[in-house]
């Protein structure tokens, strides 16, 4: 048998390697390596059997189970897949939860069908091991943060830099209730590999957008949040109609869009429309039922308006929501911040914070 390893290293990530997981689909939507395919040595039902008899049996018994469970035309099929894979990439590595049994396994079945391939020693558990090290050491990087109220288009600020991660879009939400995407959040597992692998190619200066530590579904990992927390800031200001023009691109015609090219034409403007009245309906607590219940009448008579072709409608409801929730919100949260000795590098307009932003990285560039 060929049981060629490889060291596990974030690079084989950073990188971009072809990666084949064969641990059970469950295990994989929990989480996998950035990039890696799913062709798992046994599904979810298999492995669960298996585990049972390892538990009840021992190790013996399982494998044989599993060898009884995956055999004939199955396995056949499996190792075709695998082949198939490995055809379109023949530099792909294999590896499973601790790169043991499973992976060896795989290997075996392959080398027995003519075909080698290299595990990652250590598999799942040791290659993400590398990837939390590497978002901890991030950490230690300089760090400049991007606040401002809400609508100052901070995400297009900060992904005008080379040096910027964008916390939103790698969580697929865009911050605040209103930001949901249609395509479905990564797990937490999934967002720190992520933002692990945009990390590796950035040794210097980070560029990021102020955020609370939970963005969307998923949180950002304490130790990297501590630090943006400690940053300094630059803090965009910009008038009311600049901002509403900028939420109305961010959450009515962006968010249109996204829903119909992912559901069509008419489902995607049903789901759009509910995901703004939940939105609304999750600030209950926080706006009180009187201003809910305006807030929603007024989103209701847009609704009807865009439906006639009038989406300048939805500032009806945008306006207040920005100056009697979002924005005293924000404020208040600045002030503590001030109190507490917050650093601001630069205020000022949202052309001249790129520009600061641009002088930092600059200042900061450890090849000058």
């Amino acid at each position: 048998m060929n049981d060629d390893r490889v060291d596990a290293d974030a690079a084989l990530v950073g990188d971009g390697r072809p990666l084949v997981d064969v641990r059970a689909p469950v295990e994989f939507a929990q989480g996998a390596l950035p990039g890696a395919v799913n062709l798992p040595l046994m599904n979810d039902d298999e492995r669960h059997q298996v585990g049972v008899a390892y538990k009840n049996h021992g190790q013996k018994a399982a494998i044989e189970l599993g060898e009884t469970l995956v055999s004939g035309t199955l396995k056949a099929a499996r190792v075709n897949a695998w082949r198939d894979y490995l055809a379109a990439y023949p530099d792909a590595l294999i590896y499973c939860f601790r790169g043991g049994l499973r992976s060896r396994i795989v290997q075996q079945w392959l080398w027995d069908a003519g075909l080698s391939a290299p595990r990652i020693d250590g598999g799942w558990k040791a290659m993400r091991q590398r990837l939390c090290q590497r978002v901890d050491a991030a950490a230690e990087q300089p760090m400049l943060v991007v606040s401002g109220l809400t609508g100052c288009a901070k995400t297009v600020l900060i992904n005008r830099l080379a040096n910027s991660v964008d916390l939103e879009g790698l969580a697929r939400h865009k911050g605040s209730a209103f930001g949901r995407m249609p395509e479905p959040p990564p797990s937490q597992i999934d967002f720190e590999h992520a933002l692990s692998k945009r990390l590796m190619s950035l040794p210097g200066p980070l560029v990021l957008e102020d955020e609370s530590r939970r963005v969307g579904s998923v949180n950002v990992p304490l130790t990297f949040w501590e630090a943006m927390e400690q940053a300094p800031r630059i803090r965009v200001e910009m008038p009311l109609d600049w901002r509403l023009d900028q939420l109305q691109k961010d959450y009515i015609v962006d968010l249109e869009r996204a829903h119909c090219e992912r559901f069509g034409e008419e489902e995607g403007w049903q789901r759009m429309q509910q995901q703004l009245g939940n939105a609304l309906l999750r600030l209950k607590k926080r706006l009180g039922s009187a201003r809910l219940g305006r807030l929603q009448r007024l989103q209701a008579l847009a609704f009807s308006a865009h439906e006639q072709g009038d989406r300048q409608a939805h500032e009806a409801w945008l306006a207040p929501l920005l100056t009697e929730y979002y924005d005293p919100l924000y404020r208040y949260h600045l002030a503590r911040k001030q109190e507490a000795g917050l650093q601001e590098y630069h205020v000022g307009d949202w052309a001249s914070c790129l520009e600061a932003a641009q002088q930092w990285q600059a200042e900061h560039d450890p090849a000058r």
